[in-house]
């Protein structure tokens, strides 16, 4: 069985997704309760249960102190919106932009990278904002903090058990 489960923060907002194996571990240990459940069922010698397919946490998550530098945060901190054009695109759509080009010296770095859609990243080249007449609608700054973004994008590839739970945060952008 190669079921995965959803877990909730407290708060019922989508926080990540476990293999149901470590779901398990999760509900027995008491730091999860079960909300949702799929039709097979998980045995053990003892006890046999129906597979989880949503979990809440029993106690608060904790902030992390730092903002970890990725793709997907550089487009989270930045509202998945092209900081040239001003349009906001799916993830599929959009790329990041170094200010500096990497030719140039440019690092990829919180404050050298932008998001940019394909076609404006592809009009801006290797050229730094000045030779390429277009600047970022806002500076990048390293975040202290991003917002939590739910584990899922596409609704259309997430088990029909988890639908309640992920439709109402997913954004526009999905």
């Amino acid at each position: 069985m190669e079921r995965r489960t959803l877990v909730l923060t407290q708060w019922f907002f989508p926080y990540q997704i476990l293999s149901w194996q470590d779901a398990v571990t999760q509900i027995y240990t008491g730091d999860a309760t079960v909300v949702a459940e799929y039709d097979e069922e998980v045995r053990s010698p003892s006890v046999t249960w129906l597979c989880p397919a949503v979990v809440r946490l029993t106690s608060s998550i904790k902030p992390t102190r730092k903002a970890k530098f990725s793709r997907f945060n550089v487009f989270t901190r930045d509202g998945f919106t092209c900081q040239y054009c001003g349009h906001r695109k799916r993830m599929g759509d959009l790329t990041y932009d170094h200010l500096i080009p990497r030719k140039r010296g440019g690092k990829t770095t919180w404050t050298n990278i932008v998001t940019a859609c394909k076609p404006c990243n592809s009009r801006k080249g290797s050229k730094t904002c000045d030779e390429a007449g277009m600047f970022p609608l806002h500076l990048p700054v390293k975040p202290k903090s991003l917002p939590l973004v739910p584990p899922i994008r596409d609704l259309s590839k997430a088990p029909a058990e988890w639908h309640d739970y992920v439709r109402p945060y997913l954004p526009a952008y999905a």
